[in-house]
């Protein structure tokens, strides 16, 4: 599906909805620079939770490889957005993912694709965190796995507290990683504590 040009089943009744919510916050649909608004909204909806339709374990599988490789692999810094159930307000920001394989890889931007599959959804960044971790724990079937997220959450930043720098971190591991040495390792990595390339 191309978010820019297809659109779900449900897209006219969703921009109906929207236009009620204009009419409810007190707002005139029908005025010129809201006519169009309903279905601008709808359409980012959809583009903004259409991980719903995608299968986050076939893309690790469409690229699997057999390698006999056993170290640390890390795609870092993965930039993404997602939104918060609770408010439907973004929350953004970097993951970071680690594996140690157990006879097989996958494509480095498959990685990344899993973690956009999972961010595009109603999420919270707990869930987003182990969601991630467990897909690819349960599909690649490595050694470990190891997800750190860090992120900013727009509900804290315009609404309630109203606390514009903080930053919300979690993590979620398994295998290998259980063990404090080997997560020590990652979080050096992630650090910049090693070699440069």
């Amino acid at each position: 599906m191309n978010p820019e040009t297809e659109f779900r089943e449900g897209l006219d009744e969703l921009a109906s909805h929207y236009k009620e919510v204009l009419t409810l916050l007190g707002e005139d649909p029908t005025r010129e620079g809201l006519q169009k608004t309903p279905m601008r909204v709808a359409k980012a909806m959809q583009i903004l939770t259409r991980g719903y339709t995608q299968d986050p374990h076939k893309v690790l599988t469409d690229a699997l490889f057999a390698e006999d490789y056993d170290q640390m692999v890390i795609v870092k810094d993965i930039d993404f957005f997602s939104m918060c159930e609770h408010h439907m307000l973004p929350f953004y920001g970097k993951a970071h993912v680690a594996y140690i394989p157990n006879g097989h890889i996958t494509g480095l931007s498959k990685i990344a694709r899993v973690v956009d599959i999972f961010s595009h959804r109603l999420q919270v960044q707990e869930r987003l965190t182990h969601q991630i971790m467990e897909c690819i724990n349960d599909t690649l079937k490595p050694h470990g796995v190891m997800v750190v997220i860090e992120a900013k959450h727009m509900c804290m930043q315009m609404r309630g507290v109203e606390k514009q720098n903080s930053i919300t971190t979690t993590s979620a591991y398994s295998g290998v990683f259980e063990a404090m040495k080997v997560r020590e390792e990652f979080m050096s990595l992630l650090r910049g504590e090693s070699k440069r390339i």
